[in-house]
């Protein structure tokens, strides 16, 4: 058990726990709910901004010179040029949420010159808090996590992510999710990413894979991942995750099957077909996987929420 949390922690415990608190008040009125659209099968209701909102209310009560990342709101709150980020997701797993399907959940991460250093995932239906400080560890309500021990792919529970939304490669998807099925002893997609990360740091999976995602599905879950003994990259197993749109996750044996087996549907591309520098790693902490090309450039959605931490 730990003793004492990091102080940057205390205080994103305590904004995770207003924002769920929001979420659970919701969740007993969905018809009251006012919902948009942001594309098709992406919804945003006004839960998501009241949460977001105390979130940031209550990180830069404490912290005002830091930097926020929020999903919602982007950049336009917080310092813009701290070394400090707080990477926000009010609530993932919206669709869920709007439907009464009780996994959602809140993810806080705090990320120091692009390496995450403070984690908070919030589950508010189930009261369970999953969090993080680099090295010292990661628990749930106290009790410390630990990776799975299985070794073979074949005994292993795999948790994923479908594509939604417009423009994602759904026929590549369904063919990565033909080769995973047919290796694995089941696959699940509960809706909700950043709480997926961290059941792979609880051993409840073994291993975890998705595209698409932004920065703030996947921040928090990485550092919980790490210091549960985990390992997290994209998918030729490199640490430049957070902003590649593509993620692998899993105890160190079956992460290293699985980046051998998601590596030819990687969206990384060649060093030579592109003149752009690579970017730094947000993370040192990802597998370097046995492959035979030499390192590569990646290929990013040039966005602007997904501008550098």
């Amino acid at each position: 058990m730990q003793t004492s949390h990091h102080p940057m922690l205390n205080v994103a415990i305590k904004a995770a726990r207003a924002a769920g608190a929001i979420i659970n008040r919701a969740s007993l009125d969905l018809e009251a709910l006012r919902i948009n659209t942001k594309s098709p099968n992406d919804f945003v209701t006004e839960v998501d901004h009241a949460a977001e909102g105390v979130i940031i209310e209550t990180l830069l009560g404490a912290y005002p010179d830091h930097g926020i990342l929020a999903e919602e709101s982007g950049r336009t709150h917080g310092a813009k040029h701290s070394e400090y980020v707080w990477i926000i997701d009010p609530l993932d797993g919206t669709t869920n949420f709007i439907h009464g399907l009780p996994m959602y959940c809140v993810s806080i991460a705090l990320a120091h010159r692009g390496v995450v250093q403070q984690a908070v995932v919030y589950d508010p239906t189930r009261n369970d808090l999953f969090y993080a400080t680099k090295g010292r560890g990661a628990f749930c309500n106290d009790r410390r996590l630990r990776v799975s021990k299985r070794t073979r792919m074949s005994d292993s529970l795999i948790g994923t992510g479908f594509p939604f939304r417009r423009g994602d490669n759904f026929k590549r998807y369904v063919k990565m999710f033909e080769e995973v099925m047919q290796h694995c002893a089941g696959l699940r997609r509960p809706g909700a990413a950043a709480l997926d990360l961290c059941y792979v740091a609880a051993g409840y999976y073994d291993a975890f894979f998705e595209t698409g995602l932004q920065p703030w599905d996947v921040a928090a879950g990485s550092l919980i991942i790490t210091e549960a003994g985990g390992l997290i990259g994209n998918f030729t197993g490199e640490a430049d995750y957070l902003h590649q749109r593509e993620v692998v996750a899993g105890n160190p044996k079956i992460y290293a099957q699985l980046v051998t087996m998601l590596s030819p549907y990687t969206r990384v591309i060649k060093e030579e077909d592109t003149a752009a520098a690579p970017a730094p790693a947000p993370d040192a902490e990802a597998a370097p996987v046995a492959r035979k090309r030499a390192p590569v450039r990646i290929k990013r959605d040039e966005k602007a929420d997904d501008a550098p931490l």
